[in-house]
Formats: structure tokens, C-alpha cells, sequence
């Protein structure tokens, strides 16, 4: 028999053991073909098929991570929203304005201006960066007189509170964002000639009665005559001048003896501010430029900052809760699985699976499920934050980096969520598993 052995093939250690009636040792043993192992494509299947064996647990399961993971995108997404939405309300009306006036001193207790502002301020300011639009204002002394829409002369007539006079230049209007409601606004040519025309606030007009101006209509300032060419309204700033009647610059030179404009109004673009301050009192005089005080916003307005930080924060809070609520359910179902697959664990332990690849296969189904609902609930909160602009008209502002995390923080919270219940299913033993699974 040996004989045939020998001729037929070599014999290997452990058949010439066996014939000479020994026992093969544990070191002379071979371990399986590497084909027989338990691999990551046989882990990856099992897993899978451990999902996909109830898929109404399945669709459950990933409901609960889908809910926490859109629930934070959602979130975070509508915080960035809203706070481009402050921002911009921030920049439209408060970030936008810088006034600047002469600069007073005290001198025995009375101020005293120490500058003037030039006639053509606004020109000046306006070749500036950042400078979108600029215009002179000053408070007009009309000396007592009256101003109404037809001369009366009654001296039994109780007397009325004057309708203020202001003298502006022609960019003021612009500037202050306010618009012609009917008629026109007063150009260089009136301001140069000094023209006997006004432009009236919506409320000055209304208490003056005019209310149009096709009969180039008049009012009288004491006892001159003065052409209403037009009638304005939305002012956003300084809206006191709705309530006054408006001439041009060069008019209250010559029939007031207007001595120089009191403050210079200027629009700037978003951020502005700091360049234009510093450098507007040089363009106005640049041999005394410290003769001009300027109220300019600053680079980013602190409480437009505590609003977005504080929306931040609450929308952040409210995700992570959810997102805790999600990982809580996948961790949920996976212990119940476990405790339903008692006999599975056990007949695989039985049958050559170690503690490690029990371990792993459920981690790896946790795993997968998280990231699922992690995929489904970033597209779901893209969709949602989108479709809430849409239906407010914002502009809807998404970070793809907080998407892709969210989508990947999925399957995180479903691997951390899996880990102990894997824990408790490698540490069942065949034995027990294989009684209490029969």
C-alpha cells in the first residue's frame, strides 16, 4: 500500500504520521485556503441580507436617521437663509449711510463750528470709492414768515405752526432713497440759476393742499411766490424732510442769504464705511480735514452678529437633538435584532464564525443603514430648504460641505450606534444561542 502511495504521488507529513500510527501535530496542521475565509465581500453580503430580510423594519429603521439627518441640514440650512436675509436688511438700511457735518468745539460753554462745508461737497464725496451717491442739506431760516398756498393777509387769524424750509442739492433725493411721486425733482440748472421752485413732501403737501402739479400750482414763503415742480415720497432716511418744503441750494443763497450746507448726506455700498470716513474730510478740505465730523457704520454691526449667532445656534441645537433621536432608533432596532437572531448567531458561531465576524456583520448593517438614511435625508433637506425659499423669495444659501457631512454623519451615528448591540450578539454563546434559538 505504501508501495502504490509513493508511485502515485509523494506522500505529505502528515499521511506518512497517519500510516506509522501517529497522531498529526497541531503545527504540522495547514490552515483553510484563503478562499474558505470569512472576507469582507462575504461580510458586506451578509450584512445586506440581514437588512433586506424585513423591510418594513428596514424602512422604520431608516425613517428615524432620514428625520435627523434633514432635520440638521434643514436647519442649518435655513440659519444661513435667514442670516442673509439680516445681512441684507442690515446693509440695506443702516450699513449704507454716512452723514457728515462740521466739526464743533467748545469755547465757554458755547459750540462753535470749526469747518464749513463747501458748496460742492456732494461732488467732491461723490468720485470717492464706495461712494454711491451724496447730497447737501441745510435748515433754511425763513425769518418768521409763513408759508402757505395762497398769500393771506388776515391779522385775526389765530396763528399756525410754519411748514419747515429745507435747501437741499439735487442728489439729495437719491440719497436718501426717496422717489418722485408726481411732477419732477429740481435739477443743477434751478440750483445754478437760483430758480423760484420747491419740491414738497408728501405731508407737506398734503397740509398745504396741492396734490398736483400739472397748473404748476405756487405757495408763498411770506409773500413770494415759489413753483411747486413736484412732489416726493419713501424716503428711508431723514424722513423728516417729508413734512418740509424743499428748495435748491443755490434759491436759498440768494433769497435767504444761506451761508453754507449744514451736513453732507452720502450712500455707500456694504462695507464701505471705514474707507469713505476716513478719507471724505480730506477730499472736502485737504489742508484742514480734521475740521469735519463724520458718522460713518462700522465694518459689521455687532448686533447683526448676537442675531446670527444666536439663530445658529438654535437651529444647530434643534438638528443635533434630532439627529440623537435618530441614532437612539437605529441603535433601538439594532438590539432587537440582535435578541431575534439569537439562533442565527448561535448556528454561525457553531459552524467556524468567530466573536469578531459576529461583531462585524452587525456593525457593517448598522452601518449601512445609518448611511442610507443619511444619503435619503441630505437630499431631503436640500429639497426642503429649497422649496422654502422658493415661497418666500429668498435667496437660498447651502454650504455642499454641510450637506456632504450630514450625508456621512449618517453612517457614523449608525456605526456608533451598532457597536453595542454587535457587542452583545459576539458575546452569546453557541450553546446557549443554539437552545434559546430552537
Amino acid at each position: 500500500m505504501r508501495r502504490l502511495l509513493t508511485r502515485a504521488r509523494p506522500a505529505t507529513d502528515a499521511e506518512e504520521l497517519e500510516l506509522a500510527g501517529a497522531r498529526p501535530s497541531p503545527a504540522v496542521a495547514k490552515r483553510p485556503p484563503r478562499g474558505d475565509r470569512f472576507g469582507a465581500r462575504d461580510l458586506f453580503a451578509e450584512a445586506t441580507f440581514g437588512i433586506g430580510a424585513r423591510p418594513g423594519r428596514l424602512i422604520l429603521t431608516i425613517m428615524g436617521t432620514v428625520l435627523g439627518i434633514a432635520s440638521v441640514v434643514v436647519t442649518v440650512g435655513l440659519a444661513n437663509t435667514a442670516a442673509g436675509q439680516i445681512n441684507k436688511q442690515f446693509d440695506a438700511v443702516a450699513a449704507t449711510q454716512v452723514v457728515v457735518e462740521p466739526a464743533k468745539s467748545s469755547n465757554g460753554g458755547q459750540e462753535r463750528a470749526r469747518g464749513r462745508l463747501p458748496w460742492d461737497a456732494a461732488d467732491r464725496v461723490s468720485r470717492l470709492a464706495g461712494v454711491e451717491s451724496a447730497g447737501t442739506l441745510a435748515e433754511v431760516d425763513i425769518d418768521g414768515a409763513k408759508v402757505t398756498s395762497v398769500p393771506v393777509n388776515d391779522p385775526s387769524q389765530p396763528s399756525q405752526t410754519s411748514t419747515p424750509v429745507l435747501a437741499a442739492s439735487e442728489g439729495l433725493l437719491e440719497t436718501l432713497r426717496g422717489f418722485v411721486v408726481t411732477g419732477r425733482n429740481f435739477d443743477s440748472g434751478h440750483d445754478g440759476r437760483g430758480d423760484r421752485v420747491v419740491v414738497l413732501g408728501a405731508q407737506a403737501a398734503e397740509a398745504l393742499g396741492v396734490n398736483r402739479i400739472d397748473s404748476q400750482p405756487s405757495i408763498f414763503i411770506g409773500e413770494d411766490s415759489y413753483t411747486v415742480i413736484g412732489i416726493i415720497d419713501g424716503v428711508k432716511r431723514k424722513t423728516e424732510v417729508l413734512e418740509a418744503v424743499i428748495l435748491p441750494m443755490g434759491t436759498a443763497r440768494a433769497d435767504f442769504d444761506l451761508a453754507a450746507p449744514a451736513e453732507l448726506q452720502v450712500r455707500i455700498a456694504p462695507g464701505a464705511g471705514e474707507v469713505v470716513a476716513q478719507q471724505a474730510p480730506i477730499a472736502l478740505d485737504p489742508n484742514s480735514p480734521d475740521g469735519f465730523s463724520v458718522k460713518a457704520p462700522p465694518a459689521r454691526s455687532s448686533v447683526q452678529e448676537n442675531v446670527q449667532g444666536d439663530i445658529n445656534l438654535i437651529f444647530v441645537a434643534l438638528g443635533a437633538v434630532a439627529l440623537l433621536i435618530g441614532g437612539v432608533g437605529i441603535a433601538n432596532v439594532t438590539l432587537l435584532s440582535v435578541m431575534e437572531r439569537v439562533g442565527e448567531i448561535g448556528l454561525r458561531r457553531a459552524l467556524g464564525a468567530t466573536r469578531r465576524d459576529i461583531a462585524a456583520q452587525f456593525i457593517v448593517e448598522s452601518a449601512i443603514i445609518g448611511l442610507i438614511g443619511g444619503l435619503i435625508g441630505a437630499s431631503l433637506g436640500v429639497a426642503v430648504v429649497v422649496l422654502v425659499s422658493a415661497l418666500q423669495s429668498w435667496v437660498p444659501i447651502l454650504d455642499l460641505r454641510v450637506v456632504g457631512a450630514a450625508a456621512v454623519a449618517g453612517g457614523v451615528i449608525g456605526l456608533a450606534a451598532g457597536f453595542y448591540p454587535a457587542l452583545k450578539a459576539a458575546a452569546i454563546e453557541p450553546i446557549t444561542a443554539l437552545r434559546r434559538g430552537v
